[in-house]
């Protein structure tokens, strides 16, 4: 199984970016999906999640902001930000969870700049 993030980059605050993921090895569809970050001396936290069944959840610093998607043809979980802020600075991981086994991608940059 193999996830492969990409999109992260260097944004001023307000704007937006659009983080994507890859995942292969693996019926995607069948999968919960999630999106997490680790911020400079943090540690990782989950941003969004999604169900197979389409139900979300999101951490409450980024809820109204951020969008979790996934596109199961194209075996793909997108992060859509919005309103970035500095404090979304962070490594961004995509993760699938396969009977309580979590695969993790290899993480996507993200800087915010005030």
């Amino acid at each position: 199984v193999q996830l492969q993030a990409s999109g992260g980059g260097l944004v001023q605050a307000g704007r937006s970016l659009r983080l994507s993921c890859a995942v292969s090895g693996i019926i995607f569809s069948i999968h919960d999906i999630g999106w997490y970050r680790q911020a400079p001396g943090g540690q990782r936290e989950l941003v969004a999640h999604m169900s197979t069944f389409g139900d979300t959840k999101y951490a409450d610093s980024v809820k109204g902001r951020f969008t979790i998607s996934r596109d199961n043809p194209k075996n793909t979980v997108y992060l859509h930000m919005d309103s970035l802020k500095p404090e979304d600075t962070a490594v961004y991981y995509c993760s699938l969870t396969n009977r309580g086994y979590v695969y993790w991608g290899q993480g996507t940059e993200v800087t915010v700049s005030s």
